[in-house]
């Protein structure tokens, strides 16, 4: 009797492992037609795809030096006659630099001041030996017009201020005597219209 309820415990026993192994077992994963599913390819999604296919905005192309820099370049000048050609070009060392050819003075150096083409013309002394006085560079990408100041000190503020002459003001030295006016040297003005665009992309 007691070999009868030995054997029935064994098998009870085992039944109960062989349950609880199974209940813990990672069910398989069932294939599905979604792992092959490709939205391009479904119909549904390609109908509501093409009520949208006109509003899609085209990617910007990639900007050029001359997007970021627009005062490079080459100019003529129709008032200028000592000055008949005349190039801007980037120091290749430091991108808010340009060099200006064509000037009487001779090579001249101006840094960047504001965004994208308002330049600062500091004094100095050029290859040829000549010295150059403050001024300021500003390009207008509107009217394609480039105006250059040198003798007159560049203005933070109002850097436009440089090309606003003014006027010879009377100076009095003595209630007797007649008003006489300031002797004002007057700054070399530049105004010139640019005829080649710098072509290539954006220097890293």
């Amino acid at each position: 009797m007691k070999k009868t309820f030995l054997i029935t415990g064994v098998i009870a026993l085992f039944s109960t492992l062989a349950i609880t192994t199974s209940a813990q077992e990672t069910p398989v994963k069932e294939t599905t037609t979604q792992e092959n599913w490709d939205a391009k390819k479904n119909s549904t999604v390609d109908s509501i795809m093409s009520q949208y296919k006109d509003k899609y905005v085209a990617a910007k192309p990639a900007q050029t030096i001359a997007d970021i820099f627009p005062a490079l370049g080459e100019y003529e000048s129709a008032t200028n006659a000592e000055t008949s050609k005349l190039s801007i070009t980037i120091d290749p060392n430091n991108k808010g630099l340009v060099w200006i050819e064509g000037l009487p003075q001779g090579r001249v150096k101006a840094m960047l001041r504001k965004s994208p083409a308002t330049y600062k013309i500091p004094a100095q002394k050029t290859e040829e030996g000549k010295e150059v006085a403050e001024g300021t560079l500003m390009f207008d990408k509107e009217t394609n017009t480039l105006s250059i100041c040198i003798g007159k000190e560049y203005n933070t503020t109002d850097p436009s201020a440089a090309f606003m002459m003014a006027e010879e003001e009377p100076v009095t030295t003595s209630k007797n005597s007649k008003a006489k006016k300031k002797t004002v040297t007057k700054p070399w003005i530049y105004t010139g219209t640019k005829i080649v665009e710098v072509e290539g992309t954006v220097m890293n």
